[in-house]
């Protein structure tokens, strides 16, 4: 995972776009917010239909139009790639508890969408290493509708080379890492947001485009002073989300009840424990620093992943660095094993 920070004081993109297409984009952003923090509830088109202000009617369609997902499709995907990264990150877990925490009505029902989604049962999936539980879906293929519909209603990516390679750069995060790992609990923090779907790795012309959209809108607002965070959230889990379907959010702490406007979001950072690493790298070095806090410090650290949204929070523009070095955070939400 990758971001550059912005430089709050030059900018060169335009601000967001206003208009009928930011506002519709805007209201679907928020229900995506809404779904992911809500995913084990039942999740009916009213409710969010109302968290959009939309007529159920209308927003359904809305809703497909912005996504290119039906609102059923995207709920089952997000709980079923959730569900895939609790079925290893919480192996003590049954199965049947992970089905129901995200949103399943009954274990069968989530039997029968895993399968569907990434062809091994959940079990299966459990045993297999790592470097092999890929989803196999192909970027833009959609889970059947009729799945979708039912089933809704019923209820860091790998370093590349070979191990000794892995190994060196495991070695070398460890090392780069500049304070180790600590822990730090965060409040409930809101931040306004532009946020990307799509692929984003090693692209930083496209992060310095959505952080200059963000201080374009948030300059005006008096919003960029001293205190304020720049902070890259991850909504989606690489090894499993397709590539087309990852969703970031480019962001900047704000006041409690700031409200979004112009294509830009606002959303609030759940409060909990997150595990907390330093680093100073280069823009080719995040997936290795990401892999090292979640495949090796983790494991020993006595703690396990949590359902809260993992986040970098930028420290310094790379641009003006002598040498282009990213001073970056990397925040892991984590809780007890």
């Amino acid at each position: 995972m990758k971001s550059t920070a912005p430089d709050a004081h030059v900018l060169h993109a335009q601000a967001p776009e206003p208009g009928p297409r930011a506002e519709y984009l805007a209201r679907v952003h928020r229900v995506m917010d809404y779904i992911e923090a809500h995913l084990a509830e039942r999740l009916t088109l009213d409710v969010l239909a109302g968290v959009a202000n939309f007529s159920p009617f209308h927003f359904h369609r809305v809703f497909t139009a912005c996504t290119g997902e039906t609102l059923y499709q995207f709920i089952l995907r997000v709980r079923l790639e959730r569900a895939a990264t609790k079925v290893v990150s919480q192996p003590r877990e049954s199965l049947t508890a992970i089905a129901l925490d995200c949103g399943f009505g009954s274990s069968a029902v989530f039997a029968r969408a895993f399968r569907a989604a990434f062809g091994v049962s959940a079990s299966e999936w459990r045993r297999q290493p790592r470097k092999n539980r890929q989803t196999d879906r192909k970027p833009g293929k959609d889970l059947p509708a009729a799945a979708a519909y039912t089933d809704i209603h019923a209820a860091g990516m790998e370093p590349a080379g070979d191990g000794g390679s892995e190994t060196m750069a495991n070695e070398t995060m460890a090392m780069k890492a500049a304070t180790g790992v600590r822990m730090e609990t965060l409040g409930p923090t809101s931040v306004a947001y532009v946020r990307h779907t799509g692929p984003y790795a090693g692209d930083g012309a496209l992060f310095g485009r959505l952080f200059g959209q963000l201080c374009q809108w948030a300059g005006p607002r008096g919003l960029l002073g001293p205190q304020a965070k720049f902070l890259t959230v991850y909504h989606d889990n690489p090894e499993i989300t397709s590539e087309d379907k990852l969703r970031i959010s480019v962001s900047v702490t704000v006041p409690p009840g700031t409200i979004g406007e112009g294509g830009v979001g606002v959303m609030t950072l759940d409060e909990g424990v997150s595990a907390v690493a330093s680093y100073e790298l280069d823009e080719t070095e995040y997936g290795a620093a990401w892999n090292w806090l979640m495949a090796t410090w983790l494991p020993a650290s006595g703690y396990q992943p949590d359902d809260r949204r993992c986040f970098e929070h930028m420290l310094n523009d790379p641009s003006r660095d002598p040498e282009g070095r990213h001073r970056v955070e990397i925040w892991f939400p984590v809780r007890p094993l």
